[in-house]
């Protein structure tokens, strides 16, 4: 629960999208108000003119605030939303805040770059695999190796308790199966990520999908 009263903000976001369920499950963990607002990435729904209003750069998601005031970016949202509410989702310890920062910046840089990327052309566009480009694959596999280090020593991304870095990382992580990669070759990720999905109350991803 957030330790300050928050008001009630405007999430615009595509629910297939990775990037905007994550604001919308740091608000859901926090117990912050907020009203969903659905986009339709695959219509067209980030280029219309009443859309381009909200964001001009024409992408999701984008947190309002009854003020006027508009935040896009997804680990931005994360950030503000849980820095307002007082949040232990961010360490205390500034070496730790650090580590968390550092696995956001690579999250957006060196794993959705791949996992998402694959994801949303085979599971949305429908492209065969020689359709796709295979580094894709390898650098996907690569990230989850470096996660898979990672997590062989610590049952969290950054110490000993969620924080934003989790937040960040399982939103492709859980379904990068629809692009393909294959997490049971990855155990400690695995693991990982059935622990951040049941912290944050939401369904495992496969069980979604059946």
């Amino acid at each position: 629960m957030p330790h300050r009263q928050l008001s009630r903000l405007t999430l615009y976001g595509d629910s297939i999208s990775g990037n905007c369920q994550k604001p919308k499950w740091t608000a859901d963990f926090l117990g912050v108000p907020y009203d969903w607002v659905e986009v339709d990435i695959l219509k067209g729904g980030t280029q219309t003119e009443e859309f381009l209003t909200v964001n001009p750069a024409g992408q999701v998601p984008v947190a309002r605030w009854p003020d006027g005031r508009s935040l896009p970016q997804s680990n931005a949202i994360m950030l503000y939303i849980a820095e307002e509410a007082g949040s232990d989702l961010i360490p205390e310890d500034r070496f730790k805040r650090a580590k968390m920062m550092s696995w956001l910046f690579w999250e957006q840089y060196s794993h959705e770059t791949a996992i998402a990327v694959r994801r949303f052309q085979k599971h949305y566009l429908k492209k065969s695999d020689d359709e796709i480009d295979p580094n894709l694959m390898a650098k996907g596999r690569r990230a989850l190796g470096v996660m898979e280090l990672q997590l062989t020593f610590t049952d969290w991304m950054v110490g000993d308790q969620m924080t934003l870095a989790d937040i960040a990382l399982v939103a492709y992580t859980r379904v990068a199966h629809e692009g393909g990669f294959d997490l049971s070759d990855f155990p400690a990720v695995e693991r990982w990520v059935s622990r951040t999905e049941a912290a944050l109350g939401i369904p495992h991803a496969r069980e979604v999908a059946a």
